[in-house]
């Protein structure tokens, strides 16, 4: 049996590691030969285009002989319902069957059939992860509203500047693209950072 990995955290203070470890061990418990891993910091929400590390996946079990996607939860795949359904849609293609470990289901069955529960699971849960996240960002839009509302003041305190090896270890995933050439406007559709902060890295590197 031959599988890949995919491990996604949504911002570059987190980290996939754990996702990744535990799934490894998983494909050596079950003796799954692992032919790739790929990792991601992005958000779930953002189209599967816009996802250099979903693309390269989906590209590598185009051309590759994988028989399973192994995630450690399906948020890992995107909030997105509608890119998370093109992303099994893609796998059902080419037969292979994405296990979704936290849930211990799969897509597809050993006769490389769709497993209908598992899709009306997956349905659910990317809806309900979807309205777990507009519901949070209404949340916090709120908390925001009502503290200016009470004459508090959001951002930084006068005065507060990061240093560069801040701006660089906090934008780590800018710093690679930039390295590789991408331009600044594919960078932040990529990183979700705005062109001030793209453009600091790219000055700070630069020098």
């Amino acid at each position: 049996m031959k599988v890949v990995i995919f491990s996604r955290v949504s911002t570059s203070n987190q980290d996939y590691t754990r996702q990744t470890v535990e799934l490894q061990e998983y494909a050596n418990k079950m003796n799954w030969e692992v032919m790739g891993v790929f990792e991601e910091k992005i958000s779930g929400g953002k189209k599967n285009k816009d996802r250099s590390g979903l693309m390269e996946m989906i590209n590598f079990i185009k051309s590759n002989e994988v028989n399973k996607v192994l995630c450690w939860e399906l948020s890992r795949i995107g909030r997105n319902t509608l890119e998370v359904l093109k992303t099994i849609q893609i796998l059902n293609e080419n037969c292979i069957s994405l296990y979704i470990k936290n849930y211990s289901i799969e897509t597809l069955n050993d006769k490389c059939e769709i497993n209908p529960l598992s899709q009306f699971m997956i349905q659910v849960l990317t809806s309900i992860s979807e309205m777990e996240k507009s519901t949070i960002r209404q949340r916090v839009k709120s908390g925001y509203d009502q503290y200016r509302k009470n004459g508090g003041k959001v951002g930084r305190k006068n005065g507060y500047q990061k240093s560069d090896e801040q701006i660089l270890q906090e934008n780590k995933e800018v710093v690679k693209l930039l390295k590789q050439g991408y331009s600044i406007r594919k960078v932040m559709k990529l990183t979700d950072r705005s062109s001030g902060t793209v453009q600091k890295v790219k000055k700070i590197i630069s020098t």
